[in-house]
Order: structure tokens, then sequence, then C-alpha cells
């Protein structure tokens, strides 16, 4: 019994590794103007580019491109420590949603754009 056990622990360890390794599709959505994401339904999941220009509160900012502004949540994590300014160029994959003021992105991605 114990060495059945120790062989189902082992076989368990083994495979977990190979689904970081997973080579199907992943969740992108749409490239989309922030002028765009007014008529966008909400839990579609898009992508903007632009630049994070300032922090509302807690996890709030303000997400600008060329078309216009837009509230964004960004969790501590997303940030993953890297400093981004108003002049920096991010993108970022993120989920329309509603909240009382409107409409708001919350991001859950952001990749720097070089």
């Amino acid at each position: 019994m114990m060495k059945f056990l120790v062989a189902a622990c082992a076989a368990l360890v083994l495979a977990t590794p190979a689904s970081a390794q997973f080579t199907g599709p992943s969740v992108t959505g749409n490239a989309v103007s922030v002028a765009e994401l007014r008529t966008t339904l909400p839990g579609r999941y898009v992508t903007v580019s632009g630049q994070i220009v300032a922090h509302q509160r807690e996890d709030y900012y303000t997400f600008r491109d060329a078309s216009g502004e837009i509230r964004v949540e960004i969790a501590p994590a997303v940030w993953r420590g890297r400093p981004v300014g108003p002049e920096t160029r991010v993108r970022l994959l993120a989920e329309v949603d509603m909240g009382l003021t409107g409409r708001y992105l919350w991001v859950k991605t952001l990749e720097l754009i070089e």
C-alpha cells in the first residue's frame, strides 16, 4: 500500500510541469481603441495600446490612447515590479466591465511596448 501511495504521489508531481507547457491557443482580445470601447459589451476581452497617465485611487488608473481615456483596474501582481510612467507605452489585455461610474477595463496582463 505504501509503495502505491509513493508511486501515485510521484506521478502527480511529475505530471504537473506538463501543464505549464501548454501549446494551444490562449485568451486574446481584439485590438480596439478607447473610443470603440463605448460599444463593446461587458465581459469581452480586448487589447488596447497607449499610456497609463494617472493614478486615481487604490488599483485604479487612467489609460489613454489617441482616441480617448478610460479607467483601468490593475492589480499589484499585474505590474510585476516594472516601473511604468506616463511616457511608457503599454499593451493591456483586459476584460471590459461595468461599474457605478461606467465602463472600465479590468487588466489581466500588462506588456511594455518598446
